[in-house]
Parts: C-alpha cells; structure tokens; sequence
C-alpha cells in the first residue's frame, strides 16, 4: 500500500530562477534535510542517497519528464519505490508557486512505522521550506539545465505503478548505525528490567530462606556481675588484714628498732 503526499510552497522569486535551481539536483543536500548525495548519472537518470527516520536507503531513478519552467516528473527504477513530480507556476510579481507530489512504498517494519508517524511528510514539508530559504537568500540559481526530457512521460503524475521495476528491491536498503546503536540501548535496556524483575519476584513455591540473626551478647537481667579478682600484693607491701584490724595490733613504723632487756627480751 502507498502513500500520497502533497505539498505546495510560495517562493518569492522568478519561475526561471526557481526551475533553473532545481534542475541542479546535486546541491539537493544543502536544503534537503535527508538526502545525503545525489548523482547525476545522465540527462534522465539520478542516483540517491538519503537517510530518513533512521533508514538508510539508495536507489536509482529516471526522469520521465522535464519542461522548462513547468515541470520534473520522475520515477524509481531500482531501490526504494517512489514516484512523483514537481510543478512550478508562475503566479505574477516575481513568485513561484511550487507544487510537490510525492507517491511511495514504505518497506520493512522501521518505514511502516515512520509512514504511520508520518516522517516523510514531516520531512517533505521541511524541505520544501527549506529550498524557499535558499534560492531566496541567493536571488539567483546556482546553475541551470534547460533541457527537454518526454521519454516515457504519460502526462500526468507518476505513481508507484511507475515505479514498478523497483519494488521488492531491498538489496540498498539498511539502517543507519545511530538507528543500530539506539536499538541496542533500548534492547539492553529491556533486558535490565527483565533481569531486575526477575531478581525481585519469587514465586509461591519459592522456599523461604531465613536470614541468620545477628544477636548482641547482653548480661541477663537480674544477674549480677561476675566478681573482680584482685592483684596479688607485691613483695614489699604491707598488707593490713582484716585479722590485724580486730586484734588492734600495732602497726610498728619501719625506722623503729626495739630494745633488748638485760633478761633477754625485747621491749619497744
């Protein structure tokens, strides 16, 4: 299934110098915010290289017909399908009216979804703008190419039926590398929370482990404290018991040296 788009732009500036600019297809990069590089392969025939939404897509297309000041239709032949045309119109004092018609295929799940957000119309729009903002500020064409093309031309506007020799030709198209690298991310992304979800949910038939406590040692309540073993005295101490206390025996100071009694004895 195609889409259709159409768009239309005023250019303040002659349809001469409006056609005479388009006509230079290799500059379309300076204005087109997703074509990367156009070729020129021959009068008839372009070679494209544009990024859109993320994918990556090159393709070759034909001229099927081209009138001066009033007309370039084209179509693809290989790569991406889409056909289409531009028309300009001379609306009186000094504009242009330019006319877009854009007919396409949105190939595998990344375009569909695109063509769903509507990125290529989104893009058609900016371009446009953007090409009214360039010849505009030059005043002038770049360069011109006045030729005649009608080879093949069926006078109306190309669709993808034009296109036909082009569908199912995949084998240009890819993703960009940031397209890559951002669905990387949001793969590793979803696989954290996968491996997070499944570290914090436990199912019913999950045994139940019981944690060891970590108790602190206390003295029971109650209980009293265990007794306090005194030091040994040392050597030279004198010790006053408890015995001496009752008996009320002197404590003789040490300098005191007792006298000896002519029987013998010793009196103090």
């Amino acid at each position: 299934m195609s889409t259709r788009i159409e768009k239309q732009i005023m250019v303040n500036v002659p349809v001469s110098t409006v056609y005479n600019q388009w006509t230079q297809f290799e500059e379309f990069p300076h204005f087109m915010g997703g074509v990367q590089q156009v070729t020129q392969l021959g009068d008839d025939r372009l070679e494209w290289v544009a990024e859109i939404g993320g994918v990556r897509r090159q393709w070759e297309a034909r001229i099927l017909e081209q009138v001066p000041d009033r007309k370039v239709a084209w179509a693809a032949t290989e790569g991406a399908t889409n056909a289409g045309a531009v028309t300009f119109e001379d609306v009186g004092g000094g504009q242009t009216s330019v006319r877009l018609s854009l007919d396409y295929e949105p190939e595998g799940i990344v375009e569909k979804i695109g063509d769903k957000l509507n990125v290529v119309e989104r893009q058609a729009e900016g371009d446009l703008a953007r090409f009214k903002e360039f010849v505009e500020a030059e005043g002038y064409a770049t360069g011109a190419w006045r030729g005649t093309v009608v080879g093949g031309a069926s006078g109306g506007t190309p669709d993808v039926d034009d296109a036909a020799s082009s569908r199912g030709d995949s084998g240009k198209a890819g993703l960009s590398g940031k397209s890559v690298a951002a669905g990387i991310g949001v793969a590793a992304a979803a696989a954290a929370g996968v491996v997070a979800a499944s570290g914090a949910k436990k199912s019913d038939d999950d045994p139940i482990v019981a944690e060891p406590a970590v108790t602190p040692v206390a003295p029971a309540v109650g209980t009293e404290p265990s007794p306090v073993t005194e030091p040994a005295p040392l050597a030279d101490e004198v010790v006053i018991t408890d015995a001496d206390v009752a008996a009320e025996r002197p404590v003789r100071p040490a300098d005191e040296v007792p006298t000896v009694n002519p029987d013998g004895t010793t009196r103090w």
